[in-house]
C-alpha cells in the first residue's frame, strides 16, 4: 500500500508518563492506587447513583453520540464494501417503428421539379418500415482492483473514525456523570444553607424587635437599630437567589436526565445531606491518565486516521485496472428470449491512469499531510491539557481540605461560643441579643462549612473527570 504506515502517537511529556505519581497530589487523603472507574458509588448516596445511571440511559447527548458512533460505524462497512464488485441486473424491451422514408423522399421530388417533371421515389421506397422489437435480459459487474492500497487506506481510515467516535461516546459518559454529580451537590449545598439562612433571618429578626424596644426605652442607639435592620434585609436578599438557583439546579438534573423541567421537583425538593467523601481517594498516576482518558483515546485515533488518508490520496497518484464484465440474452422476440443462440457476454479490462492533472492529486496530497500535523498537535495539545487538569484538580483538592479544616475549626469555636453566652445569659451577665448573635454567628459558621463541604465534594468529582474516570464498565 502506497502512503506511509502508522507508527503510533508521537510521545508526549516522557518525564509525567514515566513518574509514579503527580506533582500536585497532596500529602493526604489520596493514594497511588488504581483509580476506582464507577467513582459515585464510594460518595454513598442511593439517589445520586440513580440520577447518574439515569443520565447515562437517557441523556440526549448520549443520544447524540450514539448516533454518531453508528453513522461512524456504518461509514467503515461502506468503505469495506467499496473493496467488493459492483453488480447490476437489468431487463429491456424496446418496440420502435422508424419513419416512412417514401413520404421524405417524395416531399423532396415535389420540391425539385426540372424541365416541368418531377422526381420519382424508387419503388423499394414506397412504404415505410415496420416496427423494431428488442428484449434483453442480463447482468453485468464492475470491480476495481486496489493495486496501489487505496481502498485500504480508506478503511483504515474509517476503521480509525470509528473508534474515535467510540472515545468521543466514553468521553461523554466521563463529563455527563460528572456534570450530574456537581450538579445535585450543588443543589443540596443550596438546600442546605437556604435553610440555616433562613433560622439566621428569623434570629435577626428577634434582635432587632428586642432592639428597638430598648430604643423605645432610650438604652439602644437609632444607629444600633439601623444596623441590624440593614443586615436583616442582607439576610433576606441574599435568600431569593439561593432560592432562584435550588429551581435552577433541580431543572438542569431533569434535562440531564432526559426529562422536562421540573419532573424531578418532587423527588429532590426535600434537602437532603451531602454526599459523603472517601478518607482515601485513589488517583492512580499520570501514565493512567494518559491511557484511559476518552478525550486522548480519540485525538490519538483521529492522528491514526489522519495518517491513513495520506495513502489513500497518494494512490490517486497511479493507474487504477477495472474489470467490467456482461452476460446476458437478447431476441427480437420474447418467446425465443433465452435461446442458447441469443446468449451473449463481454469480458472488459479497463485501465485509466489521470496522469495530466496539473499538480491536483499531488495538492491533496500535501493537504492530508497537513491535516495529519494538524492531528499531531493537537494530540500534544490534548495529553498536556488532560496533564494539567489532573494536577489542577489534585492541587484543588488538597487546598480544599486544608480550607476545610479550618472552617471547621471556626464552627466548632462558634459553637463553643453559643454555650459561653447561653451560660452567661442564664447567669445574668449578658443580654438576649447577645445570645441571639452568637447563635447567628454559629449558624453563619455552618454555612461556611456546608459550603466548604459542597467545595470538597466537587473539586473531588471534578478530579475524577481530569482522571478521565466514569466510562469503564465497572469491575
Amino acid at each position: 500500500m502506497v502512503g506511509p504506515d502508522y507508527q503510533g502517537a508521537p510521545t508526549v511529556a516522557p518525564n509525567a508518563a514515566a513518574a509514579k505519581q503527580f506533582r500536585r497530589a497532596p500529602i493526604q487523603g489520596v493514594a497511588a492506587a488504581p483509580a476506582v472507574a464507577d467513582w459515585w458509588n464510594s460518595l454513598h448516596d442511593a439517589q445520586l447513583t440513580a440520577l447518574i445511571e439515569d443520565a447515562i440511559a437517557n441523556s440526549p447527548d448520549i443520544h447524540v453520540a450514539q448516533a454518531r458512533l453508528r453513522q461512524a460505524r456504518a461509514g467503515l462497512r461502506q468503505q469495506q464494501q467499496n473493496a467488493l464488485p459492483n453488480g447490476t441486473a437489468s431487463a429491456l424491451a424496446l418496440r420502435m417503428r422508424s419513419p416512412d422514408t417514401s413520404v421524405l423522399l417524395g416531399a423532396i421530388g415535389g420540391n425539385n421539379q426540372s424541365g416541368g417533371q418531377s422526381t420519382q421515389a424508387p419503388a423499394s421506397a414506397s412504404s415505410g418500415r415496420g416496427p423494431l422489437q428488442l428484449y434483453n435480459v442480463g447482468f453485468d459487474a464492475t470491480w476495481e482492483a486496489d493495486l496501489f492500497g487505496g481502498v485500504k487506506r480508506a478503511v483504515e481510515a474509517a476503521s480509525a473514525d470509528a473508534e474515535a467516535s467510540q472515545a468521543n461516546l466514553d468521553d461523554m459518559h466521563v463529563s455527563l456523570a460528572a456534570e450530574v454529580a456537581q450538579t445535585y451537590v450543588d443543589l443540596r449545598d443550596k438546600q442546605l444553607r437556604f435553610a440555616l439562612l433562613r433560622q439566621s433571618a428569623e434570629l435577626e429578626q428577634k434582635m432587632l424587635a428586642l432592639s428597638e424596644q430598648r430604643q423605645a426605652r432610650g438604652a439602644a442607639s437609632d444607629a444600633d437599630v439601623e444596623q441590624l435592620r440593614a443586615q436583616l434585609e442582607t439576610t433576606q436578599a441574599t435568600l431569593i437567589p439561593i432560592d432562584a438557583q435550588i429551581s435552577e439546579a433541580m431543572d438542569t438534573l431533569a434535562v440531564l436526565t432526559g426529562r422536562e423541567p421540573g419532573a424531578l421537583d418532587a423527588s429532590l425538593k426535600t434537602p437532603a445531606a451531602l454526599p459523603v467523601l472517601p478518607e482515601t481517594v485513589a488517583i492512580g498516576n499520570p501514565a493512567d491518565v494518559i491511557r484511559q482518558r476518552p478525550d486522548i483515546r480519540a485525538a490519538e485515533r483521529n492522528l491514526a486516521s489522519k495518517n491513513a488518508q495520506i495513502g489513500e490520496k497518494t494512490a490517486n497518484l497511479f493507474p487504477k485496472l477495472t474489470l467490467v464484465g456482461d452476460i446476458g440474452y437478447s431476441a427480437s422476440d420474447p418467446g425465443h428470449l433465452f435461446r442458447k443462440d441469443n446468449f451473449n457476454w463481454i469480458g472488459l479490462p479497463y485501465l485509466s491512469w489521470n496522469f495530466l492533472d496539473f499538480g491536483r492529486t499531488k495538492s491533496s496530497i500535501r493537504q492530508a499531510q497537513a491535516g495529519f500535523d494538524e492531528a499531531a498537535a493537537q494530540y500534544q495539545n490534548t495529553v498536556l491539557n488532560a496533564l494539567k487538569d489532573a494536577e489542577t484538580a489534585l492541587s484543588r483538592y488538597g487546598h480544599q481540605r486544608a480550607n476545610l479544616e479550618s472552617l471547621t475549626k471556626v464552627q466548632i469555636m462558634t459553637a463553643h461560643g453559643v454555650d459561653y453566652a447561653e451560660q452567661r445569659y442564664r447567669a445574668g451577665a449578658t443580654s438576649l441579643i447577645d445570645r441571639y448573635n452568637s447563635q447567628r454567628n454559629s449558624l453563619s459558621a455552618q454555612q461556611n462549612v456546608i459550603a466548604g463541604e459542597a467545595e470538597l465534594i466537587k473539586d473531588f468529582v471534578s478530579l475524577q473527570k481530569s482522571l478521565g474516570l466514569g466510562w469503564q464498565a465497572p469491575a
